[in-house]
């Protein structure tokens, strides 16, 4: 099956744990929804989150999903000025028979004005 990868992020509401876990969780969610996407199909997750956010690691939502088997990364997103605040990008390496011009990249919140042409 081929190899893909999808993009994706949103904004927490606060630098809180509750909200960092709540808006990894939904992207996750709408990631796997919008491609139809089995976490069997997952091979691997990295999170970047801005430097305003650290009361949590977002891959700790994956594994609250029940996703223990596959490889998550966490990591802190370059500081450039202007970025959008309390931001959370994920890129994700699936297994998938779409097409590469058939994978919906997910972008939800406040990060809709990042890829305004993605956004739905």
């Amino acid at each position: 099956m081929p190899t893909r990868a999808i993009r994706g992020a949103t904004t927490a509401a606060e630098n809180s744990e509750s909200a960092i876990l709540d808006a990894a969780s939904e992207l996750l969610r709408a990631i796997l929804v919008a491609n139809a996407l089995a976490p069997a199909q997952l091979i691997s997750i990295l999170f970047t989150l801005t430097a305003d956010l650290d009361a949590a690691y977002p891959t700790r939502a994956a594994r609250e999903l029940g996703w223990t088997d596959i490889p998550l990364l966490d990591a802190q997103q370059p500081k450039v000025k202007g970025d959008l605040p309390r931001c959370l990008r994920v890129l994700i390496h699936c297994e998938t028979e779409r097409a590469a011009n058939e994978i919906k990249h997910v972008y939800l919140r406040e990060t809709r004005r990042l890829r305004p042409d993605l956004a739905e």
